[in-house]
């Protein structure tokens, strides 16, 4: 550990017809893994100079020499019976390693800036808790200085309610809110963005 802060995030590992699959009924599984393959390359290039510690938790399998180097990047597998006891687990292990501010954040926002994790590290200074809204009712970032159980149980991950249950969870801690982002899951996420429309496969009819 070289620093009191870490970076998380969970990645699937980038294979076709298994990543985006809400996407990939619109564009084609094709076009669905090289859209994702971009998001996972921008959350890399985003997280890269942060002064923190990283780390990133695949799916199904730890892969090395991948776009994902291991001598900045901590490697883990997830592990838990849904996405809520994934992260949980993976926000206490790195307490338990010691350290003192956590954020986990999606690997499938285009809009995501260094500036967002920099303003979660920084207003953990003064709150309890940072999370990052997203557009669906989900949320993109969240981070803690302490483990929070109830926030990861309970909850209908993937639905529009994810956010406000998080919320009504964290009802008596101080919690900062981030400016909302829109992550990418369906062809209305991406019909506006020029760079990953770009990606369709040319043979496709879809514009």
């Amino acid at each position: 550990m070289s620093n009191k802060n870490l970076i998380i995030t969970f990645t699937r590992n980038p294979e076709l017809g298994k990543v985006k699959t809400r996407l990939a009924k619109t564009i084609g599984e094709a076009s669905a893994l090289a859209i994702y393959i971009k998001l996972l390359e921008h959350t890399e290039s985003v997280l890269r100079n942060i002064d923190s510690d990283k780390a990133v938790y695949y799916s199904v399998k730890i892969r090395e020499n991948d776009l994902w180097d291991s001598n900045i990047y901590q490697k883990h597998q997830q592990f838990g019976d849904d996405l809520g006891i994934r992260m949980q687990n993976a926000f206490k292990a790195g307490f338990d390693a010691g350290y003192s501010k956590i954020v986990i954040v999606g690997s499938d926002l285009h809009d995501l800036q260094p500036k967002h994790i920099t303003q979660a590290f920084d207003t953990l200074d003064t709150n309890d808790v940072t999370i990052g809204p997203a557009e669906d009712g989900g949320y993109y970032l969240l981070g803690m200085k302490t483990l929070y159980k109830d926030v990861f149980e309970n909850k209908n991950w993937g639905t529009e309610t994810v956010f406000d249950d998080t919320i009504k969870n964290l009802k008596n801690e101080s919690v900062f809110l981030l400016e909302q982002l829109n992550d990418v899951d369906t062809y209305e996420d991406i019909k506006n963005n020029h760079t990953l429309k770009a990606l369709i496969e040319h043979d496709k009819t879809y514009k």
